[in-house]
């Protein structure tokens, strides 16, 4: 049953996310070489985060449950809007690159747009976030032990799974909508992401009451890809052409 548990948690919460990167990544080293770094930004600012933390903790007193709670909706804020900083450092490396890159190339181009930059950066911000939401969860899952057999819920690692594979998919929209904003200088569009991050990372203060948590997620997690697919320039006619297969210039047989 551990074992059932562990592999179904994984493949829910990384499945999707793996697709991408093969599909979509893999085959491009310069794509890969944007997606580790990426990992590392966030590895970085999660560490600053957890440095700010340690101390915040120390220095207070453990016996105050008022100011440990305090302390701990303080941490994920200062975590969240870490994360959005070292977002946009990477965005400003990732210009800079651009620039160099444009001028080695021979026909002055870029082998990769800044659109292209910012979702692999934003897969690259999602699997790392997704790795340390997990990484405990999985090796917990593994057993001796059985989910809820106290009481508690025994949803608990499947909520998990559905909430990390979500926030993959987050940081990766985030990505796209706070690149074009930088690019685009439209402060409204990043003011945005922040507000939507510290949003579902508020509602985690939710759980255990696990609907109040996944279902609003999910819903800013649809708003997000909506955005972002428009922004990218897509269309309504580009989506349903996808969905009835239907190539470039084609028009749909009567009755489809």
């Amino acid at each position: 049953m551990t074992l059932a548990v562990f592999f179904g948690c994984t493949f829910i919460a990384f499945g999707p996310a793996f697709g991408l990167f093969i599909f979509t990544i893999a085959r491009d080293p310069l794509r890969i070489i944007i997606l580790i770094a990426g990992a590392f930004f966030w590895l970085v600012s999660l560490l600053l985060s957890s440095l700010i933390w340690f101390i915040a903790v120390k220095a207070s007193d453990p016996q105050d449950e008022r100011l440990q709670k305090g302390l701990l909706i303080f941490g994920v804020m200062f975590s969240v809007l870490l994360q959005e900083a070292f977002r946009f450092l990477y965005y400003k490396l990732l210009r800079k690159a651009i620039e160099g890159l444009v001028a080695l190339s021979e026909d002055g181009c870029s082998p990769i747009s800044i659109q292209q930059m910012a979702y692999v950066a934003g897969v690259g911000f999602g699997l790392m976030s997704g790795a340390f939401s997990m990484i405990n969860l999985l090796a917990d899952a593994l057993g001796p032990g059985t989910v809820g057999i106290h009481g508690d819920s025994q949803l608990y690692f499947l909520t998990s799974a559905f909430m990390t594979m979500v926030l993959i998919f987050l940081h990766t929209f985030w990505g796209i909508l706070f690149f074009h904003g930088c690019e685009h200088r439209r402060w409204w569009e990043i003011a945005a992401v922040v507000i939507m991050h510290l949003t579902v990372s508020g509602l985690s203060f939710c759980n255990p009451l696990y609907v109040g948590s996944l279902v609003p997620s999910y819903l800013l997690m649809a708003a997000a890809a909506a955005w972002a697919y428009l922004l990218s320039g897509g269309s309504a006619q580009n989506l349903r052409r996808f969905l009835l297969c239907l190539r470039s210039g084609a028009s749909p047989q009567p009755g489809s």
